[in-house]
């Protein structure tokens, strides 16, 4: 029963950060091939009003919110990656996963947060695209971010701690653990991958993840309706949670 639980509930979701009109285009165009010729269905997390100095250094691409809509209506999903990827805070650790660094959001008032995240709403209504899940920048949260982001009608973030899907202040978290290619023997995990920095060698060892592990790739939906309550989980993710939180808070 045990090992028949964790196998019904293990899979990995392909997770795509910084999508916006300037960004590695080539890449992607190699990394869609890849994953249309295994019918894998990433989520993308696009950033609607992309002022990131970096990002605004690559190519761009015409008609961006057209290619979003070919992403979606290919089963593709769609989550708002902050407002404009700006770092205008300083964390301290203080953020609520305790990633530490600059925030778009984490320190900001609630009313900031709320205004930014209706901007960001706003520009992906008018570009036909709804969106109900979230990932900030950099990982990083203050309450006033939750509060705010229900308030505009999103209630999923892929960040956190655990091994599942998981309830907490009225949203609900699909955990993102690590920053590099890794299928756990068990529990719903995403990647992270920053493919605007990537060069033909990230490229083909992503290539080689994908040719052996796509049979174990899910997509959102499906990781989102995932949960367990059992003894098992719960005990896993208390010690996952803690382990990481510990070495976060040292290094």
């Amino acid at each position: 029963m045990i090992l028949k639980n964790l196998k019904d509930n293990s899979g990995i979701l392909i997770r795509f950060d910084d999508i916006a009109p300037n960004m590695n285009w080539a890449m992607m165009d190699k990394c869609q091939n890849l994953l249309n010729s295994y019918d894998i269905k990433p989520v993308l997390g696009v950033i609607p009003n992309n002022e990131d100095p970096d990002l605004l250094s690559y190519p761009k691409r015409e008609k961006f919110w057209n290619i979003v809509n070919e992403w979606k209506n290919n089963g593709w999903s769609i989550a708002m990656h902050g407002y404009n990827h700006l770092y205008d805070q300083q964390t301290n650790k203080k953020d609520y996963f305790g990633y530490g660094g600059g925030s778009e959001f984490c320190g900001h008032t609630y009313e900031h947060q709320l205004s930014k995240l209706k901007k960001s709403y706003k520009i992906f209504n008018e570009n036909n695209i709804k969106v109900d899940t979230f990932f900030a920048p950099n990982h990083t949260y203050d309450l006033n971010t939750f509060k705010a982001l229900k308030q505009i009608g999103i209630n999923r973030i892929i960040d956190g701690y655990g091994l599942m899907p998981y309830y907490s202040h009225e949203i609900k978290f699909l955990p993102q653990l690590f920053y590099k290619l890794l299928v756990l023997p068990f529990g719903i995990q995403t990647t992270q991958l920053h493919i605007n920095y990537w060069n033909n060698r990230d490229y083909e060892e992503f290539k080689i993840f994908i040719d052996k592990n796509h049979k174990k790739i899910i997509n959102l939906e499906h990781a989102f309706s995932r949960d367990s309550n059992s003894f098992v989980f719960n005990m896993l993710n208390l010690i996952l949670t803690y382990t990481l939180k510990l070495k976060r808070k040292i290094f």
